[in-house]
């Protein structure tokens, strides 16, 4: 068996329990493509600002920075290689340092719904937990009856908090619970566009360096990263951050990709909505999707987005 380096690869990556599953998932991927044996790559777990703060809303508190700031200061300054990051928490607009090099088969894009069968069949005033506004903002489009309430931590955590019955209900990314080994938890929610890029896996390195970029080149799934990289181009084009309500999915349809998206209010009473055909890699059609369903947005929706 060959070996990477001198030394055995480094993975930074987040220290929850999630993150950590999909750094194996990447470490696998490399040891199989290049016949690397189990010393060959080291996962090394780096504690974010994301992870420690959790009693407020992410948008509060920096927002999707706080999930990647220490672990690009640690491709930075050489304590890792590569850094794995869940791609829906990766700011649109990256240091120039840097580059997503890779990007892992994409798992089930779509939410579960946990605590019901359906948003239809949950009690009047019900309480549904989520730190997100595109879900809040679905949920009360769906049923504005509902009381939505903060829920912020990893998987375990918001499970634990349904089971203390400080919900009555959540949404988590299918993705996750899939890698987590919970297939049958939740329902999924087919009427729901998910967040730009939820389900999707990137690998991270140094944008100069070439030895990196080769490694990664082998275990790119160039479906999933043309799709995503149009869904982040959607919310380029929309200004958005962690402040704004809007969904995104984009998935190969023949020689083309169907991106279909939506921006929301955040009492969810006005939503936009529209789908393109376009080319894999045609990042200023996916913006000019985002530009017109602002164009068709009232004033006060418009004024929620920085584009």
């Amino acid at each position: 068996m060959t070996r990477p380096l001198s030394r055995p690869l480094r993975l930074g990556t987040r220290g929850s329990p999630l993150a950590l599953a999909q750094a194996r998932l990447v470490a696998t991927a490399l040891r199989i493509a290049h016949d690397w044996d189990e010393e060959a790559i080291e996962i090394i777990p780096i504690t974010t600002s994301g992870d420690v703060v959790q009693d407020r809303p992410l948008a509060e508190v920096g927002g999707k920075a706080l999930w990647t700031k220490e672990l690009d200061r640690a491709l930075h300054n050489g304590r890792t290689d590569l850094s794995v990051h869940s791609m829906k928490d990766v700011e649109t607009i990256r240091p120039d340092s840097l580059v997503i090099a890779a990007m892992l088969p994409r798992a089930d894009a779509r939410d579960r719904l946990i605590g019901a069968d359906s948003l239809a069949v949950l009690a009047d005033g019900a309480r549904l937990g989520t730190s997100s506004p595109r879900r809040e903002a679905q949920v009360r489009a769906r049923r504005p009856d509902l009381q939505v309430m903060l829920l912020r931590g990893n998987v375990q955590t918001r499970l634990a908090k349904l089971e203390r019955n400080e919900v009555d209900a959540t949404l988590l990314a299918a993705a996750g619970l899939d890698r987590l080994g919970m297939q049958a938890v939740g329902t999924p929610v087919d009427d729901m566009l998910p967040a730009p890029s939820q389900g999707a896996v990137g690998i991270e390195t140094l944008a100069d360096n070439d030895a990196m970029l080769a490694l990664l080149a082998p275990i790119d799934h160039r479906a999933t990263h043309d799709c995503v990289d149009l869904e982040r181009a959607f919310l380029l084009g929309a200004g958005g951050d962690c402040h704004s309500a809007l969904a995104a999915h984009a998935a190969p349809d023949g020689d083309s990709v169907l991106l279909k998206a939506e921006i929301l209010s955040p009492d969810g009473r006005e939503v936009v909505a529209g789908e393109i055909f376009c080319a894999a890699g045609d990042r200023a059609r996916a913006s000019a999707l985002a530009h017109d369903l602002l164009a068709q947005a009232s004033p006060a929706l418009r004024a929620r987005f920085a584009a």
